[in-house]
């Protein structure tokens, strides 16, 4: 995999196609979404998914935490489906997360899914967690008013998640739709990492309106990323 250097503040980010962040100065990891044990919370409700998306989506962040050897793993909420989700996590991915969590500074951002801290495992929680020009949080704040002036950041650069980014592009073999890091100079959004994640496109309001100068979408590929401006995809839809 070739991850894709991305300048915010005067620090290099790594956009990993895995779909984690790696800040290479400060040896962090920062992953999104998780959404364990949606699996078990869809089958109380009556829905037959195969029970293994924990298990599949920690393989996956782990083999991240191998190759980049962090210090530091920020969550960015919503690591775990539901309130009790990590109490109805399997023993052996909750023994994955402890030991994890025993080799690195573990660090569970508050999400709207889980916002209160995993019962039983390590780690710090918090609504936000703040190094150097980063701000890490669930949600972006809301976008100032567009008065048509491309400002410096006046305040910290946001590191969010929650809305799931993916984008949808037109290609010689028809169009696709692809999970995907969205950024302008004030805030990067991660895609949602969990193996039973959907998404939501940037072009949404939702989204679109957290970028109203426009910016970058960086979707993910097999093993490179694929980088569309906010104004080209709106155009090719």
């Amino acid at each position: 995999m070739t991850a894709a250097p991305l300048h915010l503040a005067g620090e290099r980010l790594m956009l990993d196609p895995s779909g984690i962040l790696w800040w290479p100065a400060r040896r962090l990891l920062a992953v999104a979404d998780l959404h364990l044990e949606k699996g078990s919370a869809a089958a109380r409700r009556g829905s037959l998914l195969p029970p293994w998306d924990s298990r599949i989506t920690l393989d996956r962040l782990l083999d991240q935490v191998r190759r980049w050897r962090p210090e530091i793993v920020v969550a960015l909420g919503d690591s775990f489906h539901d309130r009790l989700g990590a109490a109805r996590l399997p023993g052996p991915e909750a023994d994955r997360l402890r030991r994890l969590g025993s080799e690195t500074r573990l660090v569970w951002v508050q999400g709207n899914h889980d916002p209160e801290p995993p019962e039983g495992l390590p780690g710090e929680h918090g609504t936000r967690f703040e190094m150097g020009p980063l701000l890490f949080r669930h949600e972006a704040s809301p976008a100032e008013p567009n008065r048509g002036i491309r400002r410096q950041p006046s305040g910290p650069i946001e590191i969010c998640g929650h809305h799931h980014p993916k984008a949808r592009v037109a290609t010689r073999a028809g169009s696709i739709s692809r999970p995907c890091f969205v950024a302008d100079n004030r805030r990067m959004i991660l895609p949602a990492f969990g193996a039973y994640t959907g998404g939501l496109d940037v072009l949404h309001p939702a989204i679109a309106a957290l970028f109203p100068l426009g910016g970058r979408a960086f979707l993910l590929g097999t093993g490179r990323l694929f980088s569309f401006s906010l104004a080209a995809i709106r155009q090719g839809t």
